[in-house]
């Protein structure tokens, strides 16, 4: 396997080590090797330590996450995460992924679905492979779920990471392919929202980028600022006990299962909203 990071798995152990020692021997990651160290989409223990323990501080210290009923989350099996998306930067994505690493036993490094420029992206697109993001095709969430494996999938996609300001906290065009998933792989949509991200870069204007590129959003500080993020599960919906795998191919079903998705997390958003004291608190 050719190794177009500049570090190996073995220097990602030691620095995990180095980093954080008690964590990195404490991680039971639940993944499946293809029997060189990888699952087939790259995924590495070593490097899922070496992440944890980069984004660590980060998850504990600057955005002091806060955690609520993530017992929601399935300990084992297919499943798939659908949060609200946004920040100009993808940290909310980066704050699940270690919120479930660390609220599961065994721990469950969640694949996040990127969009269709990110794996085309240097050096980062093989970072993030290696610790469990996957390029959003059909094919790969299928492979995914079909080996029990837990997605996390924002149906906004780039339109809700780079909203203006003025729109924070309000859901932008709410794709339906999570539903689709779940329907036809027999996998429960977890509903997730998210409080702080609007805070952290609010973007105040767009310039244009070349494609496939997303156009840049302009915020008004150059790096995130400290909020406090709120991360709060709702409760899974089991549209495959509703439904046969044949019911991924109807529309209107479809769309009216993302419109229940979307329902939801918007009533979790309006929950975090009304429970947090302040955005730095």
């Amino acid at each position: 396997m050719s190794r177009p990071l500049a570090i190996s798995p073995k220097i990602a152990r030691k620095i995990a080590k180095l980093l954080n020692r008690k964590r990195e021997d404490q991680l039971d990651l639940s993944f499946t090797d293809a029997g060189h160290g990888y699952d087939i989409f790259g995924l590495n223990k070593d490097y899922v330590a070496f992440g944890d323990a980069i984004v660590r501080w980060i998850y504990e210290d600057y955005f002091r996450v806060k955690s609520i009923d993530n017992h929601n989350i399935p300990a084992s099996g297919a499943a798939i995460l659908a949060a609200n998306h946004s920040g100009t930067l993808p940290i909310d994505a980066m704050m699940i992924w270690e919120d479930v690493l660390r609220n599961t036993s065994p721990n469950r490094a969640v694949r996040s679905i990127t969009d269709h420029f990110v794996p085309t992206l240097p050096f980062f697109s093989t970072l993030f492979a290696r610790c469990g993001a996957v390029g959003g095709s059909r094919g790969n969430a299928q492979a995914l779920l079909e080996a029990g494996e837990l997605l996390s999938i924002f149906p906004e996609g780039v339109p809700g990471i780079s909203k203006l300001y003025s729109k924070k906290y309000q859901l932008q065009t709410w794709r339906k392919g999570h539903c689709a998933l779940s329907i036809r792989f027999r996998a429960p949509v977890i509903p997730v929202g998210i409080i702080g991200a609007e805070e952290q870069m609010p973007t105040i204007a767009h310039i244009p980028a070349p494609k496939p590129l997303p156009d840049i959003p302009i915020p008004i500080t150059p790096i995130p600022l400290p909020v406090r993020y709120y991360i709060i599960y709702g409760e899974p919906i089991a549209f495959h006990e509703e439904f046969s795998p044949e019911d991924a191919d109807n529309p209107e079903i479809v769309l009216a299962a993302a419109a229940r998705v979307k329902a939801a997390v918007e009533v979790l958003i309006a929950r975090g909203l009304k429970e947090r004291v302040g955005v730095f608190s």
